[in-house]
């Protein structure tokens, strides 16, 4: 005879929920083996004289869940193979409601030759959905305790969390659940539900989940589902709505007309404008910038998702998988012991993607792969840094200063001598080499520039203000008195900052 389980339900604790199969065949077991004792139908068995086995030894020897679960579906295997007749396996709840040991038999059974039965018996969620009264098909999603995660959650459902065994797990869960709702919430607990005599409901709000202490093997948490704005604006899902109805017919004329190449300056824009936040104490300001630039992403996907060419799903998509497939010692086997060999993985996994898109790197010109819309001064930098790459490149810091101040020399001659046009190429080539001068000097142009053009907007915001506290404005003043002003704001300004 082939080896035999059958995986029974106990119910959710109440004897009358029990099913009228499933008793049978309780009584008439001749193995009987349950996962745990820890459930209110086993004083039924011991009040019936059911003699039965559990596995509750197997929690103090091992660290983790998993390990018990593993150790739990090997034995019951061992057992199957060494019976003369089958074995009955009882579980709390539904056979195939967060029980991870039948999952671990529907997987090892066939392999092992060994005839697995599932009988079903009432789970927690159908007290749930009594004892709390919510009808799941409003939405509805059941969550581990011991594995949740932010990213998991959704307002629009109502959320029931199993397996909140102790307190120590409803404060892990608790802190996740703050990363979305409000601290003062309510949420619901419910221990043993449709238990006569056992069950306990509590109201209570989010930050006081962790304050309980009565929580085992029968107790879940249940957080109502909620169209609520202050919730949802704080998924992704609302974003990608919103957007969508903005560029509808029913939405912004100014966002419908928008295009890929309207939109061109204010994603530049956006960008500048998160770069002055680096410098600012204030994530608050940080935060909102991000959100503009994020909107551009959004705009740019939904004008795609109409044209029928991708959609931000899509974005996010190709983003994980290259994110992914570019960090393989994080998410592979490789290795990385410091910043510069990540760097190396990155660059020969691009050179690799690029050999599967049917081109050669090495045919590629050298200079390829700078953006061609860079701001000049780092797109500069970015082309001088991969011509010194391969030697191209000054010894010494005295030849660089020559060929500045050699460029310099052709810009005055050009002013003395030729075209606007001219000049501006001569200023151009002076403009290189000072940005060859920073490269050597390992100074990031952009962020010199960026430094200098705040360092002139509070010094002339300084003459400014003196000149309105005497009582004058721009067309008041000359020259000479401005210059005494700026050399007076580079002393105020730099004790100010030092």
């Amino acid at each position: 005879m082939q080896p035999h389980i059958t995986v029974v339900g106990l119910g959710s604790g109440n004897e009358d929920q029990l099913t009228l199969g499933v008793w049978k065949l309780l009584q008439a077991a001749d193995k009987l083996y349950l996962r745990t004792d820890q459930h209110p139908m086993v004083t039924m068995l011991t009040m019936n004289n059911i003699a039965y086995e559990s596995f509750d030894a197997l929690y103090e020897s091992h660290d983790t869940f998993e390990g018990v679960y593993e150790a739990i579906a090997g034995e019951l295997i061992a057992l199957a193979k060494s019976a003369t007749a089958g074995i009955i396996y009882a579980v709390p709840g539904h056979p195939m409601v967060a029980e991870m040991t039948v999952q671990l038999l529907r997987d090892r059974c066939s392999q092992e030759g060994i005839t697995l039965q599932l009988l079903g018996g009432e789970s927690f969620l159908d007290q749930a959905f009594l004892r709390l009264g919510f009808d799941p098909i409003d939405g509805f999603q059941l969550l581990n305790g011991t594995a949740l995660s932010v990213h998991s959650l959704n307002p629009q459902l109502h959320t029931v969390i199993g397996q909140v065994y102790d307190t120590f797990t409803a404060s892990d869960a608790k802190l996740t659940l703050m990363e979305l709702y409000p601290d003062d919430m309510e949420v619901v607990v419910g221990h043993a539900l449709g238990v006569v005599g056992e069950e306990k409901i509590h109201r209570i709000p989010l930050f006081e989940l962790d304050h309980l202490q009565d929580y085992g093997n029968l107790s879940l948490v249940w957080i109502p589902r909620t169209d609520e704005d202050k919730l949802r604006n704080r998924t992704f899902a609302r974003l990608h709505e919103i957007v969508e109805v903005l560029r509808s017919p029913e939405g912004c004329p100014w966002d419908r007309e928008q295009t890929h190449q309207s939109l061109r300056k204010n994603l530049i824009e956006e960008a500048y404008e998160v770069l002055e936040t680096f410098d600012e104490e204030d994530p608050d300001h940080m935060a909102e910038e991000l959100g503009d630039l994020l909107l551009q992403i959004m705009l740019h996907s939904q004008i795609e998702a109409e044209e029928g060419g991708f959609t931000v799903l899509d974005v996010i998509e190709a983003l994980n998988e290259k994110l992914i497939r570019r960090h393989p010692h994080v998410f592979g086997e490789a290795l990385a012991g410091d910043a510069n060999e990540a760097l190396q993985n990155w660059q020969q996994i691009k050179q690799e993607e690029k050999r599967q898109k049917g081109i050669d790197p090495e045919e590629l010109p050298l200079l390829s792969g700078v953006p061609r819309e860079l701001p000049g001064l780092m797109k500069a930098y970015k082309l001088q840094k991969k011509a010194a790459a391969v030697g191209f490149d000054w010894n010494r810091l005295e030849d660089v200063l020559e060929v500045v101040e050699s460029e310099l020399a052709e810009v005055k001659e050009a002013i003395a001598q030729f075209s606007k046009k001219e000049q501006q190429e001569e200023i151009g080539d002076l403009l290189f080499s000072v940005v060859n001068l920073a490269r050597f000097l390992k100074v990031e142009p952009e962020e010199a520039m960026t430094g200098a053009n705040r360092k002139f907007f509070e010094r002339f915001g300084y003459i400014e203000k003196q000149l309105r506290l005497k009582g004058k404005n721009f067309d008041q003043t000359d020259l000479q008195e401005m210059e005494s002003l700026w050399q007076e704001a580079k002393k105020v300004l730099y004790i100010d900052n030092n």
